[in-house]
């Protein structure tokens, strides 16, 4: 077996682990009665392959040289508790019977005081200054580790990400890495409507970092190119703008803004979850 063959198989089974942690995700919202049901599956795949890749474990959660990554898009914390049930930090059966329940820990947005979460957020676009702060401070400590964020396209009305990008370029901190969940849809609708972006790709560019533009971003192979290039990049940030697919993972959400927050019904739940189950079977026969 080929190096290439054994990367491929990797990736074909994140591929298909993807679809589980889209059933865990759904999971979750109907057993807590509420959750934001479409960023949550537009980005499974991202969340999922910074993870399986990052310098990261349930072992070294307090490692100063671990690698660090801030979900700013914090609303979409139901893929952060899947994604950190699979790498070992969470037990995903705790979390669909406690997710949102009074008194829990599990609630809907990330807090600190469970493992593997770095920090409170969820507040809109504080995420990438705070990662400036952890990216400065590697630095200065003479640390290795790497910086990530997940911010939602949404989420770039906010003033204090361009301020983020401002500082991070400032500084030339090549050891972070910002991804936005480039879906085109908010919680009142289309992003152009809303507030439009425009040429992203020019607009970060402008402000002195690096960009990389994954057409694709709900596919793990061209989410790990776009990983590569981002840690071989040397004095500036990175960006990688992934397009991706709002309620991905079924024909009843996808690309429909109403599926923002809402709450499946049991019809609506047994329809996608039979959709996901059909989509999983169709990677393991490739």
């Amino acid at each position: 077996m080929t190096k290439s063959e054994m990367r491929y198989m990797t990736m074909n089974e994140l591929a298909i682990k993807a679809y589980d942690l889209r059933q865990d995700v759904l999971d979750i919202i109907v057993s807590g009665g509420g959750g934001h049901i479409g960023g949550d599956m537009s980005s499974v795949e991202i969340m999922l392959t910074l993870y399986n890749r990052m310098n990261v474990s349930p072992e070294k959660a307090d490692d100063p040289n671990r690698d660090r990554f801030v979900l700013s898009k914090g609303h979409c914390v139901e893929t952060l508790y899947a994604v950190l049930a699979d790498k070992g930090f969470l037990d995903i059966e705790e979390v669909k019977a406690q997710f949102s329940k009074f008194g829990s820990e599990y609630i809907g947005h990330p807090h600190n005081t469970l493992p593997g979460i770095e920090m409170n957020s969820g507040s809109l676009g504080h995420g990438l200054s705070v990662c400036v702060g952890m990216a400065l401070a590697g630095r200065m400590d003479g640390k290795n580790y790497r910086v990530y964020t997940l911010i939602g396209d949404g989420e770039l009305a906010e003033g204090s990400v361009w301020e983020g990008l401002m500082a991070a370029s400032h500084y030339k901190l090549d050891n972070l890495c910002a991804v936005i969940d480039r879906n085109h849809l908010q919680i009142s609708g289309n992003t152009e409507d809303v507030m439009g972006h425009h040429d992203l790709h020019a607009r970060f560019a402008s402000f002195d970092w690096h960009v990389i533009d994954v057409a694709d971003g709900n596919d793990i192979d061209q989410l790990n190119v776009a990983f590569d290039e981002a840690e071989k990049t040397k004095g500036c940030p990175t960006v990688i703008i992934a397009e991706t697919v709002k309620g991905k993972g079924s024909a009843l959400m996808e690309n429909k803004a109403s599926w923002h927050h809402h709450l499946p019904n049991q019809e609506e739940y047994e329809l996608i979850s039979k959709e996901l189950k059909e989509r999983k079977e169709a990677l393991e026969h490739e």
